[in-house]
């Protein structure tokens, strides 16, 4: 019999699984970081006193999605915001709802936290995940705006 796919918080074990997940996150998205970068990420993740978190999704003990997420200040409410910052499910587990399960945890996570909002963002080429979020989630008509320096 197959074990159910689980939602957990990452430790410290994960890294040889989740390394992989987040190189396809990277992949997808076209950008490489220096390795100190995700050894930077890993560690917060896994430091209690970080507002960083990273839950991941297991089935028969292979990691089969990653979900990002922070809690942070924001001007216009008294409580914190949460921002999911990457989510990414491996090839053969796409399809399957384990991307749903993954921002539905991340909304648990955040209404234990006192938050009232989570949000997110995408890539405007991303349209298969969109397909999900926008049954997820509503679009908030923002429009993002960086300088990279």
């Amino acid at each position: 019999m197959a074990a159910a796919l689980v939602i957990r918080p990452v430790v410290a074990t994960d890294f040889p699984q989740w390394a992989p997940l987040w190189a396809g996150y990277n992949t997808f998205y076209k950008r490489t970081l220096p390795d100190a970068v995700t050894q930077v990420a890993w560690k917060r993740f896994l430091d209690p006193n970080e507002p960083m978190h990273a839950l991941v999704a297991e089935e028969n003990g292979q990691l089969l999605g990653l979900v990002h997420y922070l809690f942070h200040r924001f001007t216009s409410m008294v409580e914190d915001n949460c921002y999911l910052a990457d989510i990414f499910t491996n090839q053969a587990a796409r399809g399957k709802g384990i991307g749903k399960k993954l921002i539905e945890a991340v909304y648990d996570k955040a209404r234990e936290a006192g938050s009232s909002r989570v949000y997110w963002q995408t890539h405007e080429t991303n349209a298969v995940a969109q397909v999900l979020y926008n049954n997820v989630a509503e679009r908030s008509g923002f429009i993002v705006y960086r300088k990279l320096f």
